[in-house]
C-alpha cells in the first residue's frame, strides 16, 4: 500500500512539474527532496522525460519538413530582423530627437511665459535713451516682475545687473550734461546776442506797459533768445510729459500759444531735464543740484572774464555782452521750468557776482578809450545790456550808476576833443572881419550864428562882418557839443531837468575851461599881432553876446525852460569877458614891447652942448607906429582903445623918464636934456591930436605931467618955487619927485666938472656950481627932512 502511495504521490509530482509553472515549481521540487523514495521518483522522472523526448521526436519527425520550412523563414526572417533592427537605432535617434525638442518646447512656453513679467527689462535703455522710462521699468522689474518669475538664474543676473544699468544711465545722463554744459559754454554769446536784438526791438515800443505784459515780453524774450519753455519737476520726482524729437521738456502756456517757441533753434535742455529727474528718481538729487550749480559758477568766472584787448574795438565789449547776457538768459531759463535746480538765491548770488565784475571791468577797460564815438556807443550797448537783462527781472542800477561815473570820462573825452577842434579853428582863422557883398551872403553868415545888426545897410556899405571866421565855428562846435553830450544822456531814464542841468554843466566847462585855454593859446602865439588880439576881443564880444542864444538853443532841445528857478547858468559871460580882458593885457603888453624895440634905437648924444631942433628918428617912427596902430582900434567895443592909448602913452613916459635916469647915463649936459625936451614935446603933441577918440580935454597928456614938470623944473631952473612949494597942493611941480631931481642934478653937476675943466677960473661957472652944489644940498635936507 506504501509504494502505492509513493507511486500515486511521484505521479502527482511530475504532473505539477509539468503544469505548474516555473515560478511555483520550487516547493513542488522541495517535497521531492524531502521525500524518502527520491531515486525512484528519479527514475520515473527520466522515464517521463524519455516518453517525453519519444513524442518530441515523433512530433519533428511528423513536423520536421515544417521545421525546415521555418528554418528557412527563420534565417529569412533574421535578414529582415538585422534590417529591423538598423532601422530601430534610427527610430530610435529620431524618439530621442522629438523627446528633446517636445522638453525644449515645453521649457520654451514654460520661459515664454516667465520672460513675458520680465519683458519690461529686456530692452537696452541706454541705446533708445529712454532714460527715465528704463529706471521706472527697473523700479518695477525688481519690485514686481523678477519676484513674480521665480528663482531662474536669469532672474538673479537681470537682479545683479540692475544696479549696473542704473549706474551706467546716470553716468551716461551726467556725459551728456557734460555736453550741455560745454555746448552752453561755447554759444552764451549767440544766446545772448539773440536775447539782445530781442530787447532792442522790445525797447522801440511803448514804455507805458503794464507789469503783467512786462513779465509776457520777459517770456517771450527768452524763447526769442533760444530758451524753450520747459516744466517743472514735482517734488516726487513724477515723469516729465514727453521726450520725444528734440527731447526738450514743452509745456503749454495759455499766454504763449500763439507764439513760436525757439528752445529746439539754439538750445536743447532736455539733458539738463533728464539728468535732474534721473538724479531725483536715484535720490541723489542735491548731489545733482551741487553739482550743477558748482559748474555753472566756474562757468561764470570764465565769462565774465574779459579780453585783455576788449577796449579797442566796440566788437570787443559786444562780445563780453553777449556772453553774460547769455549766460543769465540760461539760467532765467533753468530757473522757471525747473523746480529747485537753481533757486533765486542762487542766481541773485551770480548776478552779484557778474555786477562787480563786470562793472569793474568796465572801469578799467573804458579808462583807456580816448575815442568819444567808442565811449558813445560803449554806454549805448551799456543801456542795451541793462534792458535785456531788466527784460529777465535783473535788478541793473548799478549799471546805470556805471554809466553816470563814466559821463565823467566821457565829458573829459569830449572836452579834450573839443581843445583840438577849437585850436584848430584859431589855427586855420585869418583874425580878419568877414567880407560879405550882399544880402544873401550876409544871411548865409549869421544863420549859423545869432548876429543881429540893425543898421545892415552900413554892414553891406562897408562890406565886413565885425567878426572873422572863428566866431560862427566856435558857436557851431559848441552846438555840436552840446549835441554830443544829449547823445549820452538819451535812455538812461533821466528827466529832462536832470538832463539840462548835466549838459549846461558840461558846457560850461567847454567855456571856462576848454574854450578858454584856447584863447589864451592862441593869444599866447608868438606870431600873434596886435591886430589879431584886436580881432579876439572883438570876436569874444560877438561870443559874449550869442550866450543868451545858445542858452535858448539848450532848452530848446531839453524842453526846459532857461528861466527855471533850479537851471544852472552859463559861465560863457565871464569866460569871454575873461579872455577879452586877457587880450586887453595883451595888447598893452604888446603894445608896450613895441615901445621898448623903439625905444631901443634911441642914441641920445647925453654930453652935447646945444639940443637940436627936430625930434629924434626913433621918436618919429614911433610916433608914426602908434599913429597908425590906434587906427585899428576905432573898431574895438567899449573904452579897450582908449585904456590901450592911455597904456601906451604911460608906458612910453615911463620908459623916457627910466632912459633919463638909467646908471649907464652918468652925464647929461643941459644939450642933451633940451634935445630930450623936443622928443617930449613931440610926445605931447601926439597926445593932443587925439589918437583915439573919447577922451575929454587933455587928458592923455596926464600920461607925460610927471616928464613935463620934471624937464620945465630943469630946463627953467626954477627951483626956489619947487623947493618952497614942495608939498603944498598948488606945488608947480607936483608930481616931480626930489629923488628924482637929485639923480639928475648929480649927473649935471658931474658933467659941468667934467666937461668945463677951467670953469671955476670963470665966475659964472663958479657961480653956477655953487648954485648946483646949493640945490643938491638942499634937496638932500627936503628929503632927509620928509623921511623923518
Amino acid at each position: 500500500m506504501a509504494s502505492v502511495e509513493i507511486a500515486a504521490e511521484h505521479e502527482r509530482i511530475l504532473r505539477e512539474i509539468e503544469s505548474t509553472d516555473t515560478n511555483c515549481i520550487g516547493p513542488t521540487l522541495r517535497s521531492v527532496y524531502d521525500g524518502q523514495e527520491h531515486g525512484v521518483f528519479m527514475g520515473k522522472l527520466d522515464g517521463r522525460i524519455r516518453n517525453h523526448d519519444r513524442d518530441i521526436e515523433k512530433m519533428c519527425n511528423h513536423h520536421f519538413q515544417g521545421f525546415v520550412d521555418s528554418i528557412t523563414e527563420l534565417l529569412k526572417v533574421r535578414g529582415e530582423a538585422q534590417k529591423l533592427k538598423v532601422r530601430r537605432g534610427g527610430l530610435l535617434t529620431c524618439m530621442d530627437e522629438l523627446r528633446l525638442c517636445r522638453l525644449q518646447q515645453r521649457n520654451i512656453a514654460t520661459s515664454i511665459d516667465k520672460f513675458t513679467h520680465c519683458l519690461p527689462g529686456s530692452v537696452n535703455p541706454v541705446c533708445v535713451c529712454r532714460y527715465y522710462p528704463a529706471l521706472r521699468t527697473l523700479e518695477q522689474l525688481e519690485q514686481t516682475c523678477l519676484p513674480r518669475a521665480g528663482q531662474y538664474r536669469f532672474c538673479s543676473i537681470m537682479s545683479d545687473n540692475i544696479p549696473r544699468l542704473r549706474t551706467l544711465i546716470r553716468d551716461t545722463a551726467m556725459s551728456q550734461l557734460k555736453d550741455f554744459l560745454e555746448s552752453i559754454r561755447k554759444h552764451s554769446d549767440k544766446i545772448g546776442e539773440t536775447a539782445m536784438k530781442q530787447a532792442q526791438v522790445q525797447r522801440s515800443l511803448d514804455s507805458a506797459v503794464s507789469l503783467q505784459q512786462r513779465a509776457a515780453v520777459g517770456r517771450r524774450l527768452r524763447k526769442e533768445a533760444g530758451l524753450g519753455v520747459g516744466t517743472d519737476i514735482d517734488g516726487q520726482g513724477s515723469s516729465p510729459m514727453s521726450e520725444q524729437d528734440s527731447g526738450v521738456l514743452d509745456v503749454e502756456d495759455e499766454e504763449d500759444e500763439d507764439e513760436v517757441p525757439g528752445a529746439q533753434e539754439l538750445v536743447d535742455f532736455s539733458p539738463v531735464y533728464r539728468c535732474l529727474h534721473i538724479y531725483t528718481v536715484l535720490g541723489s538729487r542735491e548731489q545733482f543740484e551741487n553739482y550743477y550749480r558748482n559748474q555753472r559758477r566756474k562757468q561764470a568766472r570764465l565769462v565774465l572774464q574779459p579780453h585783455s584787448n576788449m577796449h579797442e574795438t566796440l566788437e570787443g565789449y559786444r562780445r563780453y555782452f553777449n556772453q553774460i547776457v547769455g549766460f543769465f538768459v540760461v539760467e532765467d531759463h533753468i530757473l522757471h521750468t525747473t523746480q529747485g535746480l537753481v533757486n533765486r538765491a542762487y542766481v541773485e548770488e551770480l548776478w552779484e557776482l557778474a555786477l562787480s565784475k563786470t562793472i569793474a571791468a568796465l572801469r578799467t577797460h573804458s579808462s583807456y578809450c580816448t575815442d568819444p564815438d567808442l565811449v558813445l556807443d560803449l554806454k549805448n550797448l551799456i543801456v542795451l545790456l541793462a534792458d535785456t537783462l531788466q527784460g529777465f527781472g535783473f535788478p541793473v542800477s548799478q549799471l546805470f550808476d556805471m554809466m553816470f561815473e563814466m559821463r565823467e570820462q566821457y565829458g573829459e573825452i569830449l572836452l579834450k576833443k573839443w581843445n583840438l577842434s577849437f585850436r584848430q579853428v584859431l589855427d586855420q582863422d585869418n583874425f580878419s572881419p568877414i567880407p560879405v557883398a550882399t544880402e544873401e551872403e550876409y544871411r548865409q553868415f549869421t544863420s549859423q550864428f545869432p548876429f543881429q545888426d540893425p543898421e545892415l545897410d552900413k554892414v553891406l556899405t562897408r562890406g565886413l562882418l565885425p567878426f572873422s571866421e572863428f566866431v560862427p565855428q566856435v558857436y557851431s562846435q559848441l552846438k555840436e557839443f552840446v549835441y554830443a553830450c544829449l547823445k549820452y544822456y538819451e535812455d538812461l531814464h533821466l528827466s529832462s531837468t536832470e538832463i539840462d542841468d548835466v549838459i549846461r554843466k558840461s558846457t560850461n566847462l567847454l567855456l571856462t575851461r576848454t574854450l578858454s585855454s584856447c584863447l589864451q593859446y592862441a593869444m599866447k602865439k608868438k606870431n600873434v599881432g596886435l591886430a589879431e588880439l584886436v580881432q579876439v576881443i572883438i570876436n569874444t564880444t560877438q561870443l559874449e553876446a550869442s550866450c543868451v542864444y545858445l542858452e535858448e538853443f539848450i532848452s530848446n532841445i531839453t524842453n526846459v525852460p532857461p528861466d527855471t528857478s533850479n537851471a544852472t547858468k552859463l559861465y560863457g559871460t565871464s569866460t569871454f569877458k575873461d579872455a577879452r580882458h586877457a587880450a586887453e593885457e595883451e595888447i598893452y603888453t604888446n603894445l608896450n614891447a613895441k615901445i621898448d624895440q623903439f625905444l631901443q634905437l634911441a642914441d641920445y648924444d647925453w654930453t652935447a652942448a646945444q639940443g637940436g631942433g627936430a625930434p629924434s628918428d626913433y621918436l618919429s617912427d614911433l610916433i608914426a607906429f602908434l599913429c597908425s596902430t590906434f587906427s585899428v582900434f576905432t573898431h574895438l567895443p567899449g573904452k579897450v582903445a582908449q585904456t590901450a592909448c592911455m597904456s601906451a602913452c604911460k608906458h612910453l613916459s615911463t620908459s623916457l623918464l627910466q632912459l633919463l635916469l638909467e646908471t649907464d647915463v652918468r652925464q647929461v649936459s643941459m644939450g642933451a636934456l633940451q634935445q630930450f625936451n623936443t622928443d617930449v614935446k613931440e610926445c605931447e603933441r601926439f597926445a593932443r591930436a587925439g589918437p583915439v577918440p573919447g577922451f575929454q580935454g587933455d587928458t592923455l597928456l596926464l600920461a607925460f605931467s610927471d616928464l613935463r614938470q620934471l624937464l620945465d623944473l630943469f630946463t627953467q631952473w626954477d627951483w626956489s618955487s619947487y623947493l618952497a612949494d614942495y608939498g603944498r597942493p598948488t606945488c608947480k611941480y607936483l608930481r616931480v619927485n626930489p629923488h628924482t631931481a637929485l639923480t639928475l642934478l648929480e649927473k649935471m653937476k658931474d658933467t659941468s666938472r667934467k666937461n668945463n675943466m677951467f670953469a671955476q677960473f670963470r665966475k659964472n661957472e663958479r657961480d653956477k656950481q655953487k648954485l648946483i652944489d646949493t640945490v643938491v644940498k638942499q634937496l638932500r635936507n627936503l628929503i632927509t627932512a620928509h623921511q623923518t
